[in-house]
C-alpha cells in the first residue's frame, strides 16, 4: 500500500501543471521564511528582535525556487510547471521590492 502511495506522490509532483508550479512557489519560500523566521526569533540576543532583518529573510527564502525552477525547466522538461515556479517568483521578488525599496520620482 506504501508503494502505491509513493508513485502518486511522485507522480504529483512530476506533472505539468501551472497550479502545480505556482502552489509549490509560494509554498517552499513560505515555509523557508518560517523556518528562518523562528531561528532567527530563537537566537537573536535578548535586547535584539531578531537575529536576521526581515527584508534578507523575505530574499533568501526566494532564492530555493531558482534551484527548483532550473530542475523543473532543464532536466524534467516540464515547461508549464516551471512558467508557474517563474511566475510565483517574480511576483514575490515584485512584492519584496514595492515594501523594501523606495523609489523616488
Amino acid at each position: 500500500m506504501e508503494e502505491i502511495n509513493n508513485n502518486k506522490e511522485q507522480n504529483i509532483l512530476k506533472k505539468d501543471a501551472m497550479w502545480l508550479g505556482l502552489l509549490m512557489g509560494v509554498a517552499v519560500p513560505g515555509a523557508l521564511y518560517g523556518l528562518l523566521y523562528a531561528i532567527s526569533v530563537s537566537l537573536a540576543p535578548q535586547n535584539a528582535d531578531l537575529l536576521i532583518k526581515n527584508s534578507t529573510m523575505m530574499l533568501l527564502a526566494l532564492f530555493p525556487n531558482l534551484l527548483i525552477m532550473r530542475h523543473y525547466l532543464v532536466k524534467l522538461k516540464l515547461d508549464k510547471t516551471g512558467r508557474g515556479l517563474l511566475l510565483s517568483t517574480f511576483v514575490l521578488a515584485m512584492v519584496y521590492f514595492a515594501f523594501y525599496m523606495k523609489f523616488y520620482a
